[in-house]
């Protein structure tokens, strides 16, 4: 069984989601994006939440386009 204990500690429970995924097919605007970075920041589990990401929307303060820069870096070294 997956521990996501974490989640509760997490700086963005209680804020729109949409912050991190947007609405309907539209992903977050550039203003949320800012706004959920911000808030990932100063959270005490992001690590944690980058480690679990899901494809889509920002986790661990990172979008998914950063996420999957880092990962070709990660695979090139």
């Amino acid at each position: 069984m997956i521990d996501n204990t974490w989640k509760n500690r997490a700086a963005c429970s209680g804020h729109d989601p949409a912050l991190w995924f947007g609405t309907g097919e539209r992903g977050p605007t550039d203003e949320q994006t800012r706004q959920a970075k911000a808030i990932c920041a100063q959270c005490p589990v992001r690590q944690l939440c980058l480690a679990n990401a899901e494809p889509s929307g920002t986790w661990g303060g990172l979008t998914e386009q950063e996420r999957r820069t880092l990962r070709r870096k990660r695979r090139a070294a």
